[in-house]
């Protein structure tokens, strides 16, 4: 399962009479950890921003599943709530799900998770839409596991138990003779 974060960016842009504004914009970031969202959404500042800029703000989202649509710049927050049965207690159970949905308006977004969720054996609801101030979402992307790995790293699955076992040993051997 996914873990996304809202990263706040404060950033200053030129406005159209030549002046400069202090903005802040919202990104979520697909990371493993606090630390791998801020790594990332740097790296993307970085890439798209001119100027100086700060991170003023990471937080952890609820949201499950983000489902993009290139066509559209506005990014709706949709409530997903289904009922399961708890086997132990024999009582049904309400379970809420947030999706991050690209549309256009909330007619576009209620239709594009209805029909992204008609796989799905259990009836589902869809209490509530709202409009989220994302200006883009940045998933993870396979081409980051590919970055050149230093030249004195060797992958784990390379490495066979003697060769652990060998160096365990000429280390000792090193502690004992000094």
């Amino acid at each position: 399962m996914k873990t996304w974060y809202s990263c706040k960016v404060k950033h200053a842009v030129t406005t159209e009479d030549g002046g400069l504004k202090q903005i802040t914009d919202t990104f979520l970031v697909d990371g493993v950890s606090f630390t791998d969202a801020e790594k990332r959404i740097y790296e993307i500042s970085e890439r798209d921003i001119r100027g100086e800029f700060m991170i003023i703000n990471i937080a952890k989202t609820n949201i499950a599943e983000v489902i993009n649509y290139e066509d559209s710049e506005n990014w709706f927050k949709c409530k997903v709530a289904y009922v399961t049965v708890d086997e132990e207690a024999q009582k049904e159970k309400k379970i809420n799900n947030y999706f991050l949905v690209g549309a256009d308006n909330a007619k576009i977004a209620y239709d594009r998770i209805e029909d992204n969720l008609s796989s799905m054996m259990v009836p589902v609801e869809i209490p509530s839409i709202a409009l989220t101030t994302f200006i883009d979402v940045f998933p993870f992307n396979e081409e980051e596991l590919n970055q050149k790995v230093p030249e004195n790293f060797v992958p784990v699955n390379d490495i066979e138990n003697s060769d652990v076992e060998n160096a365990i040993e000429s280390e000792q051997e090193e502690e004992l003779q000094d």
